[in-house]
């Protein structure tokens, strides 16, 4: 069992960043990759960003590349979605998985992430 908090989420201006937080506890050496999701209202889940637990290795969705950076703090068992140049279509709740399953790639699909935080708000103003 993994369990996962996000924090950070928050109400900014388009242009704005905000810093996401995801912090796991539990059985955290069964982690393979982390994932950031986000489900807008009316709209299902969708990938935004991914990291290897072990090689740090980065996937992202091509609305977000240049402007949203993943990264991971092995030793806090924290993934990290540092959000620049933030436009209202970004505007989303935002969600934490993992993918338990050793691999050599971050998987896109929400079926593969076994465990979900309580999901984060990110609201982007025009």
């Amino acid at each position: 069992q993994v369990q996962l908090v996000e924090s950070g989420g928050g109400l900014v201006q388009a242009g704005g960043s905000l810093r996401l937080s995801c912090a796991a506890s539990g059985r955290t050496f069964s982690v393979y990759a982390m994932a950031w999701f986000r489900q807008a209202p009316g709209k299902e889940r969708e990938f935004v960003a991914g990291i290897t637990w072990a090689g740090g290795s980065t996937v992202y969705r091509d609305s977000v590349k240049g402007r949203f950076t993943i990264s991971r703090d092995n030793a806090k068992n924290t993934a990290y979605l540092q959000m620049n140049s933030l436009r209202p279509e970004d505007t989303a709740v935002y969600y934490c998985g993992i993918d338990s399953d050793v691999g050599i790639f971050v998987r896109r699909s929400t079926s593969a992430y076994e465990y979900w935080g309580q999901g984060t708000q990110v609201t982007v103003s025009t």
